[in-house]
């Protein structure tokens, strides 16, 4: 019997404690730090074949070179682009992702963005440099790319 009591005592009181915080802020609202960011060399690794992947990423390069400024000597963003990624670049596939890519290469127009694709990976799925449109740039092998910027100071991101 006591068990039963100290049950419906605990859920009693929990269930008490928890109807008593809904909806209200116990410890506030948070708090916002105003932080300039310098320019800083940064690497989008992008190998998914899932669009929202994809525009996610547009999204968070448009936004990183907004909030570092625009200074060719200090910051660079590449979008390294391998893996499932490959198709949607590749020119036959552009009535498909038409936005996508006109969103991609204006992201390269009068920034210090840059689109680098793995060649071998492409390759393997049939495509060439002609069968990918002309913003981005082909680099042997995504790997040893990725490797190379991370030794010339790239921050790696996915």
């Amino acid at each position: 019997m006591k068990i039963v009591q100290l049950t419906l005592a605990s859920c009693l009181l929990f269930g008490c404690w928890s109807l008593s915080w809904a909806g209200e802020a116990p410890w506030g609202s948070a708090s916002t730090l105003d932080i300039k960011y310098a320019p800083e060399k940064v690497l989008y690794d992008v190998r998914s074949g899932d669009v929202r992947d994809l525009v996610s990423v547009l999204d968070r390069v448009n936004y990183l070179y907004k909030l570092q400024g625009s200074d060719p000597m200090e910051g660079s963003i590449i979008v390294m682009i391998h893996g499932s990624a490959i198709p949607f670049f590749a020119i036959d596939e552009y009535a498909k992702y038409t936005d996508i890519m006109r969103r991609a290469q204006s992201l390269t127009v009068g920034t210090t963005i840059e689109f680098r694709m793995c060649r071998a990976a492409a390759k393997r799925l049939n495509y060439e440099p002609d069968d990918i449109h002309g913003f981005v740039k082909m680099v042997p092998m995504a790997d040893a790319e990725i490797v190379r910027l991370q030794h010339a100071g790239y921050a790696y991101m996915q």
